[in-house]
């Protein structure tokens, strides 16, 4: 997702151009990578258009076409058009298998691309690896990913075990007068939420930050007012919740309106990076003030960042800090792959694996891209980011030249 702003400065213009040139795979001096001349490159995906991860799924839809556009102007993967076959999974880890299977054994596509979620992701990783397919993803980087043995899966983002270590490493510094005194964990059932509570936990205990409300609630629960109402009786200072998208954040905010209750602090691991998605959902004065953990957002200096914010404007309009960060996630995996044919001269999943676990450090517009042994990216650094006004900006760590001075405590709801 996001490397050091020094990696940014120092970023060239040799650099720069030649990560496009990877990026941007033309025919030129290229063979056809094993596919008859003229023939496209197929490449399947299954995304969450429906339910519960639809406007995750909408927008990596959007970052897929945006990426596949920019490299057919180019002159396609090795030469070859790329084609997306895109198929609905309806937000079902039941489906992606399904889908996964057709679009392998049916549909014949040449390479896959990943699925919303690390609920998602696993399931079809584990499908993929059996017709020893390469799996590469922007947002399955829950620790269960990387636990299940898999070789074929690669996260080109963030792992998510230690999002908000930046968050609580700002919270416990606050001098004892003015930081929190308590705290509520909710989140989500999900391998992507859970783990980032349960890793601060101890670390706002230890600074005296007592524990007043914990839930986990199953992935299903679709009236979450009840649960609202509980956090809000236990009356937290700090509101940390694990949600994986806009809806679930914005029925929060609420039924903690409704009941008169707004928390000093309130992070949320999902929904608030989604730009003008999350902005048109719960208004912009409820919206100042909220947090979230991530390693991108659309005012990145990374060259390759501001040229595919610059095209998605170009394209669907509205402004750099309205672009949702599964954008840049679901474009970044076409960039790594890309570079993948191109070094292996082809579209082999076999040896597309081999290479990327080679070491290798690629581009992305989230930053460099390199993968451990079982497909995590370990180059990232983790950020907390705050909508202060209409502004979506860097708020921790707080040493970091880029972070501007957290708003605390929130803004009343509407403020």
């Amino acid at each position: 997702m996001k490397l050091s702003r020094k990696y940014f400065r120092t970023f060239g213009v040799a650099s720069v151009a030649g990560a496009l040139s990877l990026t941007m795979v033309t025919a030129s001096g290229a063979s056809s990578g094993g596919l008859a001349a003229g023939a496209p490159v197929k490449i399947g995906i299954s995304l969450s258009l429906s339910g519960d991860f639809s406007a995750d799924g909408l927008a990596f839809q959007q970052g897929y076409k945006l990426w596949a556009a920019d490299v057919n102007k180019a002159g396609g993967l090795l030469g070859h058009k790329v084609v997306l076959d895109i198929v609905s999974d309806a937000s079902s880890p039941t489906q992606v298998v399904t889908n996964y299977q057709k679009l392998v054994s049916s549909d014949k596509v040449n390479l896959t691309f990943g699925p919303f979620s690390s609920l998602l992701s696993l399931p079809a990783g584990k499908t993929l690896s059996r017709y020893g397919y390469a799996l590469v993803e922007g947002a399955g980087g829950g620790p269960s990913v990387f636990q299940a043995g898999l070789h074929n899966i690669f996260d080109v983002s963030l792992p998510v075990a230690n999002n908000l270590m930046p968050f609580a490493t700002w919270i416990t510094s606050l001098p004892k007068s003015v930081r929190p005194t308590s705290v509520a964990y909710v989140t989500s059932n999900d391998p992507f939420t859970q783990p980032q509570l349960t890793t601060i936990e101890g670390t706002l205990s230890k600074a005296g930050i007592k524990q007043v409300y914990n839930k986990v609630f199953p992935a299903e629960v679709t009236d979450f007012t009840p649960i609202a109402d509980a956090v809000a009786a236990a009356k937290p200072q700090v509101v940390v919740l694990g949600s994986t998208d806009v809806p679930t954040v914005s029925a929060f905010m609420q039924a903690f309106e409704q009941s008169g209750f707004s928390p000093k602090v309130f992070i949320a691991t999902g929904g608030p990076d989604q730009g003008s998605t999350f902005i048109k959902a719960v208004g912009a004065s409820n919206a100042n003030g909220i947090m979230v953990p991530n390693a991108w957002y659309g005012g990145s200096a990374n060259p390759l960042s501001k040229k595919m914010v610059a095209e998605y404007i170009k394209q669907y309009g509205g402004t750099a800090a309205g672009v949702s960060s599964d954008v840049v996630e679901a474009y970044s995996v076409g960039e790594v792959v890309a570079q993948a044919v191109k070094a292996t001269g082809g579209f082999d999943n076999k040896k597309i694996i081999a290479y990327l676990h080679s070491g290798a450090v690629l581009s992305s517009a989230q930053g460099p891209v390199k993968f451990n042994s079982v497909g995590e990216n370990v180059t990232p650094t983790a950020f907390t980011f705050q909508w202060q006004g209409s502004k979506f900006v860097q708020v921790n760590p707080v040493h970091d030249p880029n972070s501007v001075k957290v708003l605390f405590p929130k803004p009343a709801w509407g403020k």
